[in-house]
């Protein structure tokens, strides 16, 4: 038996207990002592043999087939982003655990340009660091720092969770998008330390990470409570940095003419002049 971690197991098993019996049309007769579906309903409905099913959540087998992995997909009703991760889990090849966690550098000319737009801007590593961030984006967020981590003042800091009407929700989406982030590259110090940290201090990270949501970053519409300008409405960019691992530059940007723009006009003219 392999020493690496059931990536794949705890992943499927976790999809599993999240999909009702109702939702793929088995009927519900008496009480049910597991949530979700049983491994042999999943074993059915995918068309595999029960025991091979359960060697996968044990992690006996650890070389499923791609249209083995696409049936269980599609019993879990997952998506395509959800899907792309199963296949990746599936096709994992085992490493052996980094002593130390891998150090992100912005490229100059990035740095360069976060500094210079007239937007709120950072860039995000793979394990949502803050590696480079303008003025603006720290008037708009003060945990929008250079060292910081994205997911854990979302988790441990009030004043972040203060700025976010619906944080709960933006939590969501930031563990899936953290998972899909980092990918099966589960041996890395840096996530293991954060995952860790959050696990202990945060009972809702705790229960988001159990359920192994998978989802990517995208843009999106955001409000924000700002102590001092009240409401925001921003649209927020993602656009992948070419030539990192996983870097990411996200801008913020008002719709012109709004409220909002006003609003951020109004933080920009109370910085210091440089």
């Amino acid at each position: 038996m392999t020493d690496e971690p059931n990536l794949l197991g705890a992943y499927v098993r976790a999809r599993r207990e999240l999909v009702t019996p109702e939702q793929v049309g088995i009927p519900v007769l008496g009480v049910r002592r597991v949530p979700g579906l049983r491994r042999e309903e999943v074993a059915m409905l995918a068309g595999i043999s029960a025991d091979y099913y359960l060697r996968l959540e044990q992690g006996r087998d650890r070389n499923p087939s791609a249209q083995v992995l696409e049936s269980i997909a599609r019993v879990l009703r997952l998506d395509e982003e959800a899907t792309a991760y199963l296949l990746g889990l599936g096709s994992a090849a085992p490493r052996r655990r980094r002593r130390r966690a891998r150090k992100e550098t912005v490229p100059p000319g990035v740095v360069q340009l976060v500094t210079a737009l007239p937007l709120p801007a950072l860039v995000e590593g793979r394990r949502f660091d803050v590696l480079a961030v303008n003025s603006l984006a720290t008037a708009l967020s003060p945990r929008f720092t250079v060292g910081a981590n994205r997911l854990r003042d979302t988790f441990l800091d009030p004043a972040e969770q203060a700025l976010h009407p619906d944080w709960e929700n933006a939590g969501a989406g930031m563990v899936a998008g953290f998972r899909r982030s980092v990918g099966t590259d589960t041996d890395d110090p840096g996530v293991i330390d954060l995952v860790g940290e959050l696990s202990l201090a945060s009972p809702h990270f705790s229960r988001l990470w159990a359920r192994h949501d998978v989802a990517g970053c995208t843009g999106a519409a955001k409000d924000l409570d700002h102590p001092r300008v009240g409401r925001l409405r921003l649209h927020r960019e993602r656009l992948d940095i070419s030539g990192t691992t996983g870097q990411t530059l996200v801008v913020y940007h008002p719709e012109p003419g709004s409220d909002s723009a006003e609003k951020l006009a109004l933080l920009a003219a109370a910085l210091p002049t440089p």
